[in-house]
């Protein structure tokens, strides 16, 4: 009987739901700084930044995923490029137990949002090294990009069925 109890107690752990970050990663990092050192002088007003984020998730076997975060930023004044921070960051996820329909959210919504903040710091010292003020990117609802991209591709989706 006692036997059958650790048996049982185990099987109901092996199918818990479980996600676990098993490496994080820079896959690619690049700081440019083309108006050096003119471009540290003081300004009036603050440059105008634009960043962009993109995720991406890749099957490595059947409970492991390679999720990327994509982040680039750069600040002009006026025309003049100040700087250009580009940071592709990945992480090695093992996700076991959970239903399929809850994968894509999980791959697109929790794994990013768990690289984020090294994402970010990386930025950040990037900047702050580069010469300039750190560049702290807001949080990003990684959830409303996931519905926004859900809804892209179901838009594609009914272009390509009426092309057809």
């Amino acid at each position: 009987m006692t036997t059958e109890t650790a048996s049982n107690g185990n099987a109901g752990a092996a199918e818990s739901p479980s996600l676990n970050i098993l490496a994080q990663y820079i896959k690619d990092l690049s700081f440019e700084n083309p108006g050096a050192p003119r471009s540290l002088q003081a300004r009036d007003k603050a440059p105008a930044i634009n960043i962009n984020v993109n995720v991406n998730a890749n099957p490595l076997s059947e409970t492991e995923f390679d999720v990327v975060l994509a982040l680039t930023a750069e600040a002009k004044d006026g025309d003049k490029i100040l700087f250009n921070v580009e940071l592709t960051y990945g992480g090695v996820f093992r996700i076991a137990g959970f239903p399929q329909e809850h994968m894509l959210p999980l791959l697109f919504i929790e794994c990013p949002r768990l690289l984020f903040p090294f994402a970010r710091q990386i930025v950040s010292d990037a900047t702050r090294n580069g010469g300039f003020p750190p560049l702290m990117i807001d949080p990003i609802d990684f959830a409303q990009m996931f519905t926004q991209r859900m809804a892209e591709d179901k838009v594609r989706a009914q272009v390509s069925n009426t092309a057809n």
